[in-house]
């Protein structure tokens, strides 16, 4: 992995940092440059590091303007990005985070409440989030220390427009760019204010969004300024509101219910008899009494006794109607700029934000497991004597006789995971230039600080350590302030005493913050025949701390629920770059203009040491009309603190184990001998499909290291410029190609249990451990390594179309397009992990990947009037049916076992009207979804059947008004 750095182009970009003296970079914007070439991209954007050269379109960059955001309807930078044809799963306001999300396996926490992207589909944390060209701070989830940046810390009020960097860019801009770059640029130059309120909501009159934004600005002499205040909240959707989304897979009924119901599951070996029973509760009989003796249960035969043979399809409890489908979210911030002109040649700026997040995601009332493999050593270790006041069976039930004990104690209600999210962020800096003989050079410096912090109570939850004590002997209990003896044996048997003394209030928080200094030159250095040599160069420290603080009762370990240890770790890092453009040819026989564009970046962490990369890139125009454009960059990804430094967590995977009986009766699939050997009983059933899976941080973990090559071209033939069909096109195609060596991941869990089964490879089956009784798994290790390599290339094609001048009005068309004709992720063995074009995997961190995505969009102007259309393409997915594998509901096509989720298209529609009263009022009215169509049904997703960070909510179309007032 490390001979990257030892390759011919490092050693050469290495040279170069020797003959140009480190000095300070350029600022992120550039100015037009002057060339007589024709500018291609009337838009500076992101991409280079120096100022006024002509390398800002040498790169694929999207521009998403303040006008394509208000055409979505949307009041998310969050939502707007995950639109784009580029981005791949993310968490977002779909996402019914914690509970059994708890904490997947990159190291970074659920992120409840977030919403995030995730760039060429190579997850969120190796996509980079400037604001204004200024690294921004990560996210606390408060279930972990997160290592990507929510996007809901940045009001969609303060953006001027956002920059899409799809390209490989650590020599440019550090770690974390290998997937590329989103830089937010916030509104500066703003006179006068504004006032704009929003109100939507979808079709069945639920989910309601509604807002205000203010915006503020102007100039007195030197001096101009910016605030932006913003207001949002977005109310929920309850997953009973919507057909799709009241069963746990829709289609199945209650066959892939939970086996953890509210009468209880009693699996357990009487000693009078020998004899195994698998109880439950009889809904109709109010007062169980077991009497022993009886034969076991068969066929479902009811007993007299208030007891009955459990049998899942009748018996399993649906916990669907207590997600949400939508989850509530309240944001509140505030951004101010100011600048000051200290001469004509020297700014000095400062920008603060401060924004809070309030949200909450809802879960299912929190089961108790008792008996070996249960959650925690106090329920594993479980003793109820025979003469418990409750206890029915009368036995003593302990490790030895019980298989398993399962009650979802319905009396206490759901889980309530309700987040408290403060972000404040201070900058300042001074922007300055200078003349150096014919030419102008540009310096700056800069400080800022970011924090986020984040707070999390769970109600519903349970403290394991006080039900094991309410189960056990009176007289310890009657020892315990505040203890009362548990009834879990039957339904409604537990009082709100017994809740008192079980379930308190669990509060958890985390921390992340970053701090950075940066100093940056730029300029041009001295002519070439085909024009200036331009460079940029400067020097960055950037130090990161992170924290999670859970309750003191997980720490001790009495969470009944996902348990978690505290994370705590810093670092720092000093980096130094250069960036030189050079001037290959002008005005020749080989075209008008051709750029050699070089970048290199040398970063010392205090974690692993240091790390040189860098980049190539040539931009040959061959007329003013055509333009070609390559890049090739080695770039790396340094562990975050997360990734270092998380104790031992857990999270809850949908896993098929091939050596038991399926939840829905399926025979095992996997080697019977191997089986035998990994000591499961002949017949054994799996109680449950999701299995508890830890995993965890590791300090000896490597920076990922990656290479990237992109290839492209821009063209705005001539032949159609201010014709009949056209005043202008623009026509962009780029080939890429992502490379990761090294990449910090858990195997997949599902991937890691078949190769134990198939091999019995201790690498697979070291971390799996099974209940010797049941043959179920009671333990499953999955922690975090340098495991695989990623590869994925693909296209993207993107048309802007400008139309001629027609009496009813003037019309633009744009069509943008990505094609992901690769994705490979390969263990350390060689395994392939199961996700790749085409497909959707049950996996927290990212779920699906589209061979093909579409945006189209036609918008029409007259006069006062504006009006838009656009659809929304995601082509066909297929998926394992998984235990939903014998129902209708698996669309067996293309092979048996798979479900294939068709090709889906979303339209929305925009009408807007500007009406000339102070300086201006504007009135939009739109509906996303307009046909109200439903995304495909998902059998693999952990809740509510379909897969919310690729489709629209199911269930209707999303109304909105909005009004905008100038004054």
């Amino acid at each position: 992995m490390k001979a990257f750095r030892h390759q011919p182009l490092a050693k050469a970009i290495q040279l170069s940092l020797l003959l140009v003296a480190p000095g300070l970079a350029a600022a992120q914007e550039a100015d037009e440059p002057g060339t007589d070439a024709r500018q291609l991209d009337s838009v500076t954007v992101t991409g280079s590091r120096i100022k006024k050269a002509d390398v800002e379109d040498q790169v694929p960059v999207q521009v998403v303007t303040r006008e394509d955001i208000e055409r979505t309807g949307l009041t998310s930078v969050g939502d707007v990005l995950q639109q784009i044809t580029g981005a791949g799963s993310g968490f977002n306001r779909t996402r019914n985070a914690s509970g059994n999300d708890g904490f997947p396996p990159d190291g970074g926490g659920a992120g409840a409440g977030a919403t995030t992207v995730n760039l060429r589909h190579l997850g969120t944390k190796r996509t980079l989030v400037l604001v204004d060209g200024q690294r921004w701070v990560n996210e606390s989830s408060a279930s972990g220390v997160g290592s990507a940046v929510d996007l809901n810390t940045i009001p969609l009020a303060v953006v001027e427009r956002i920059e899409v960097l799809e390209d490989g860019a650590s020599s440019l801009y550090g770690s974390d760019a290998i997937a590329g770059v989103v830089n937010i640029i916030t509104r500066r130059n703003f006179d006068g204010a504004q006032l704009s309120v929003n109100y939507g909501e979808y079709e069945p009159g639920d989910g309601a969004t509604k807002g205000v934004d203010i915006a503020w600005g102007g100039s007195s002499g030197s001096a101009s300024w910016f605030v932006g205040a913003s207001y949002q909240d977005q109310e929920k959707v309850s997953s009973s509101d919507r057909e799709r989304t009241r069963l746990p897979v829709f289609g199945t009924g209650l066959a892939l219910g939970s086996s953890r119901v509210p009468g209880g599951r009693f699996v357990f070996t009487d000693p009078r008899n020998g004899v195994r029973y698998d109880l439950t509760t009889d809904p109709t009989l109010s007062n169980p009494t077991y009497t022993p003796g009886l034969p076991p249960c068969a066929g479902g035969a009811d007993r007299p006794d208030g007891f009955r043979c459990w049998l899942g399809s009748r018996d399993a409890f649906n916990y669907a109607p207590f997600n949400l489908l939508l989850t509530p979210n309240e944001r509140a911030g505030i951004f101010g700029q100011f600048r000051l002109e200290l001469s004509p040649t020297t700014n000095w700026y400062t920008r603060a934000l401060v924004n809070r997040r309030t949200s909450l995601n809802r879960a299912a009332p929190e089961p108790i497991d008792l008996g070996p493999g249960a959650g925690s050593p106090f329920t594993a270790n479980i003793v109820i004597p025979a003469n418990h006041p409750f206890n029915p069976f009368g036995i003593q039930l302990d490790s030895t006789n019980i298989s398993t004990i399962r009650r979802r104690p319905i009396e206490g209600g759901p889980r309530l995971f309700e987040q408290e999210v403060d972000t404040t962020y201070l900058g300042t800096g001074i922007e300055s230039s200078f003349e150096v003989g014919s030419g102008t050079w540009f310096w700056d410096a800069n400080l800022a600080h970011g924090r986020n912090e984040a707070e999390q109570e769970n109600r519903g939850s349970y403290n394991a350590r006080n039900i094991a004590i309410a189960l056990g002997p009176t007289a310890t209990c009657a020892a315990t302030p505040g203890c009362v003896p548990l009834d879990i044996f039957g339904f409604n048997t537990i009082t709100p005493d017994m809740l008192a003394f079980i379930s308190p209030v669990f509060r958890d928080r985390s921390e992340n913050k970053l701090t950075l200094a940066t100093a940056n030159l730029s300029g041009e250095v001295f002519d070439l025949p085909a024009g200036a040599l331009s460079f940029a160069t400067g020097y960055e420290y950037r130090k990161y701390e992170g924290s999670y603080d859970p309750d003191p009762q997980t720490v001790r370990g009495e969470y009944n629920g996902v348990p978690s240890l505290p994370t705590a770790g810093e670092y720092d890092v000093n980096e130094v770059y250069l960036e030189l453009n050079v001037p290959l040819l002008a005005d020749s026989a080989f075209g008008k203009k051709l750029d050699l564009n070089l970048a290199g970046r040398y970063s010392d962490y205090s974690t692993f040491g240091g790390e040189f990369v860098p980049k190539i890139g040539l931009r040959w125009q061959l007329a003013d009309e055509f333009l070609l454009r390559s890049t090739y960059a080695e770039g790396f990804r340094a562990p975050t603190i997360g990734e270092l430094y998380a104790s031992g967590t857990r999270f809850d995977a949908n896993i098929t184990d091939p050596c038991l009986i399926s939840v829905d009766g399926a025979a095992p699939t996997g080697n019977a001998a191997n089986c035998r050997t990994l000591g499961v009983p002949v017949g054994a059933r799996q109680f449950d499909p999701q299995i508890g899976v830890e995993t965890g941080g590791n300090p000896l973990l490597e920076p990922e290291r990656s290479r990237s090559f992109s290839a492209g071209f821009v063209w705005s033939p001539s032949i159609l410029e201010n014709t009949a069909i056209a005043r202008r096109v623009d026509i962009e195609a780029t080939f890429y190609r992502h490379a990761i060596e090294g990449a910090i991941q858990a195997t997949d869990p599902q991937t890691q249990l078949d190769l134990c089964v198939e091999s019995l490879d201790p690498r697979y089956c070291g971390g799996i451990t099974r209940n010797p009784t049941t043959g179920n798994i009671d333990t499953f290790a999955n922690f975090l390594g340098n495991f695989d390599s990623i590869k994925t290339d693909g296209w993207d094609f993107d048309v802007f179309w400008v139309l001629p001048e027609t009496p009813i009005g003037n019309f633009e068309f744009t069509w943008q397009n990505t094609w992901v004709t690769r994705y490979e992720a390969t263990s350390a063995d060689g395994s392939l992990q199961p996700l790749e074009p085409g497909r959707l995997v049950s996996d927290p961190v990212t779920r699906s990947i589209p061979e093909w995505t579409s945006n189209a969009t036609l918008a029409w102007q007259k006069g006062n009037w504006t009006a838009s259309w656009t659809a929304r393409h995601i082509s066909e997915l297929t998926e394992d049916c998984g235990d939903a594998a014998g129902f209708p509901i698996c669309r067996n096509d293309p092979a048996t076992g798979q479900n294939r989720l068709g090709a889906t298209t979303f339209h929305d529609v925009q009408v807007g009207y500007k009406i000339d009263w102070m300086r201006g009022l504007q009135l939009l009215a739109g509906m996303n979804n307009v046909f109200g169509k439903d995304p495909p049904v998902c059998l693999s997703c952990n809740l509510n059947s379909f897969d919310g960070s690729t489709y629209d909510l199911p269930g209707g179309g999303f109304w909105y008004v909005r009004a905008d007032l100038r004054f």
